[in-house]
């Protein structure tokens, strides 16, 4: 494959992945982890507040990286900030984890990383998390540049790739706490790679004298990265120490997962095959491919062709290591399979790179490629129906708790109260539920400062307000305090999950008579949205 070839074929690639990323990129409703990692970046934003949360958020990252963002469409507050922004930031990592394969094609081949690029494109798992304001789409980009880095380092590779190396480190244990799992995992697989073959390909760092002084840079690299990002760029030193408090956490979390906990075979069913109420999902192409770079690894290479089996061997047992300890852990979410999925799909790049080398002739190998490229399209529909078409269905796979969209009409319908009460947007509103069912209200309602939150029913305060938003366990007892003076209605916030909306009597008669008049900001005015 030219070099033409391959920089036309890797940015139509990058070109498709975005496209599939950014279309109707506000519609979702927003999830209730989006609506929290958004909550906390309004403090950075707001007032350059941020603190690393030892019990949840995971790294500081996600916020810092979305300042220039917010920035640059001059958005200064919470309350100015739209999806559009937020979303766009991981979108931009998504189509970033693409880029990085080019930096693989010196070891595994051009081929191999087009196939590669494109299937990073249009899987329905890269596309669907690259659309949400979570950690994700940054811990899988900065994943891969490590897993790069440290082979590149491995083949014999300079300075720049230690570099690579070590900065990838930082920012992904900067990004959430599962890098203890995929950064020792790549080094290891490293390792036995290259001893596995038992040549001078693979080369150990610390036994060159020059080499183990950049290796030991590159640690300190990624240690400086993060703490910078820990520290809140020094002005918390003190925070340097907060991950290490939340590990307690998130061993908890593992071991006894509560709600999350999956059998063992979660992570490889749900991109295997999936079907629900008659639609079906499935990675199968990826994982077919990859197994079949997984089975070239392993045949004896020749000297032309030792990197090549370096790299396929270290992408396997990187993958075969890595899907095991996630699969291991009981505590389980859709979205952490991505850490050995985005390999396995460089994989799935060899596999389809050596499938159509084998062939002798021309149309035998301009068939498969036809072939792939037909799959390749059923792999873009899939991801298209994820985003777009099921993006909040609970039929699709990678939904998990998603927030339904009659949350959102529920949080119009506070602001077209609002709209009509004398306090306007001051006026209160009083949350009663469980932390777990507060959100994502206070994202729909940021532009609203008199929104307060209870655990439960049993503040005065909470009572006197002319809006109120209650979970249903707590409807009877609110039903008895409010006696006739509220009228109520009922929305859902998540699958199987349904809040009480309590309405001040002359509030809803007030809103009633705007309705028939058709006013400006409501349900019968021009300017409702």
């Amino acid at each position: 494959m030219t070099r033409s070839s391959f920089g036309a074929l890797l940015a139509v690639a990058v070109v498709v992945g975005l496209a599939l990323r950014l279309v109707r990129l506000d519609e979702r409703p927003m999830h209730h982890d989006e609506a929290n990692q958004a909550v906390k970046f309004g403090a950075l934003l707001e007032r350059g507040e941020y603190r690393y949360d030892a019990v949840d958020h995971h790294g500081p990252t996600l916020y810092y990286l979305t300042l220039p963002a917010a920035w640059l469409r001059g958005q200064f507050t919470l309350a100015a900030l739209d999806e559009r922004t937020l979303r766009g930031v991981t979108v931009a990592f998504g189509a970033a984890t693409i880029l990085v394969l080019s930096w693989l094609s010196a070891g595994i081949g051009r081929p191999a990383v087009a196939a590669g690029a494109w299937l990073m494109a249009l899987s329905p798992a890269m596309v669907f998390y690259s659309r949400m304001y979570i950690q994700e789409a940054l811990f899988t980009s900065f994943t891969l540049a490590f897993v790069v880095g440290v082979g590149r380092v491995a083949t014999g590779g300079g300075m720049a790739w230690f570099v690579l190396a070590g900065v990838a480190a930082g920012l992904a244990a900067a990004t959430k706490e599962t890098a203890v799992i995929v950064l020792p995992v790549a080094l290891v697989a490293s390792a036995i790679a290259g001893r596995s073959l038992g040549t001078a390909t693979w080369q150990n760092p610390m036994t060159v004298p020059r080499r183990r002084r950049a290796a030991l840079a590159s640690v300190a690299l990624a240690f400086g990265v993060a703490g910078l990002f820990y520290s809140s760029f020094l002005t918390s030193p003190g925070s340097l120490l907060e991950p290490f408090r939340g590990a307690g956490t998130y061993l908890d979390r593992g071991v006894n997962p509560a709600d999350h906990g999956q059998p063992w075979s979660y992570y490889l069913r749900l991109l295997a095959y999936h079907s629900a109420q008659g639609v079906t999902w499935s990675e199968g192409l990826v994982l077919v491919l990859a197994a079949i770079g997984a089975a070239t690894a392993w045949r004896q290479p020749t000297p032309a062709t030792v990197v090549a089996a370096f790299w396929a061997r270290y992408l396997t047992i990187d993958v075969l290591v890595c899907a095991a300890v996630f699969s291991a852990i009981r505590y389980k979410t859709p979205w952490n399979v991505l850490p050995f999925h985005v390999t396995a799909i460089v994989l799935a790049g060899v596999g389809f790179a050596w499938l159509i080398q084998r062939p002798p002739s021309r149309l035998a190998r301009a068939a498969l490629v036809v072939i792939g490229v037909i799959a390749g399209a059923q792999l873009g529909w899939q991801a298209w129906r994820a985003s777009v078409t099921y993006a909040s269905d609970p039929r699709n796979p990678y939904v998990y708790a998603q927030t339904v969209p009659d949350a959102v009409r529920m949080a119009t319908r506070i602001r077209e109260l609002a709209a009509v009460h004398p306090d306007g947007t001051q006026m209160q509103v009083s949350v009663i539920a469980p932390p777990s069912e507060q959100w994502p209200l206070p994202w729909y309602l940021r532009a609203m400062p008199q929104v307060g939150y209870w655990a439960a029913p049993d503040d005065p305060v909470a009572l006197q307000a002319p809006v109120l938003v209650a979970s249903l366990a707590h409807a009877p007892a609110l039903d008895a305090s409010l006696g006739d003076r509220y009228v109520s209605e009922f929305y859902g916030l998540r699958p199987e999950v349904l809040q009480a909306l309590y309405v001040e009597g002359d509030l809803w008669e007030r809103f009633l008579a705007s309705v028939a008049r058709g006013d400006e900001g409501t349900p019968g005015g021009p300017m409702l949205r």
